[in-house]
């Protein structure tokens, strides 16, 4: 029993259809999950940064001055000076009290010095604000939607150091979206975001001036005076 070609390529065809939008589906959930990757990415190593940055002020903290030992009183008793035993070991504690002001200075110049080193650091990471503040910030001071290859090329040309890229923006935007942060709208083809501050800012409407009642009747006055 032959098979019939034209159900044969029927078939055929419905898997190949099928097989393209499946692999469209794995394209697209690819690139979605990239772009979140590489936020979090980014995440990651501003907090690795404060987490060194932390280290170093942990560390810096930890190395306070070692307590001086406390010096024995001489005693009085007369048999054990005679004794040349007691007086050696009276002598003993002596050699440790004369080791401890160099312990002494050299602990708050390691401080010191450890200090210095971790300052740079502290101030460069406070320094570099993440892209979810700065992103924030631009949605903010705008007054119309912007999309996200708009918010990007703002943030590219205001900070140049930094390679701020549009998917990376993106995600951050639906990420403020979700958190109820940000509004998200279409025109068209393209996805416009709106600041939740500005949006929710009430719309400033000119106040109406109630005339005056003199001013009224002298209004009337020089018409009456026009028309006579």
């Amino acid at each position: 029993m032959t098979d019939n070609p034209a159900t044969i390529t029927s078939v055929t065809s419905q898997y190949a259809t099928q097989v393209a939008q499946d692999l469209e589906l794995n394209t697209k959930e690819q690139e979605r999950i990239g772009a979140e990757l590489s936020a979090l990415q980014t995440q990651l190593r501003i907090l690795q940064d404060d987490q060194s940055v932390l280290h170093s002020i942990q560390k810096t903290l930890g190395n306070r001055p070692a307590s001086a030992p406390a010096t024995p009183e001489p005693s009085t008793s007369l048999p054990q000076q005679a004794s040349g035993k007691n007086t050696t070991t009276r002598r003993a504690p002596s050699k440790t009290a004369a080791k401890a002001p160099s312990a002494k200075k050299t602990t708050p110049q390691a401080k010191k010095d450890k200090t210095q080193g971790a300052e740079p650091k502290a101030v460069t990471a406070s320094a570099q604000p993440t892209l979810i503040a700065l992103i924030r910030t631009h949605l903010d001071q705008q007054k119309e939607p912007r999309s996200a290859a708009e918010v990007t090329t703002a943030l590219a040309e205001a900070h140049p150091q930094r390679n701020i890229k549009t998917t990376v923006v993106r995600t951050t935007l639906e990420n403020l979206v979700a958190k109820s942060q940000a509004h998200r709208s279409k025109q068209g083809a393209s996805v416009l975001y709106t600041s939740a501050a500005v949006q929710a800012a009430p719309e400033k409407t000119p106040a109406t001036v109630p005339s005056q009642p003199g001013q009224d009747s002298s209004k009337r006055k020089k018409a009456d005076a026009v028309s006579s």
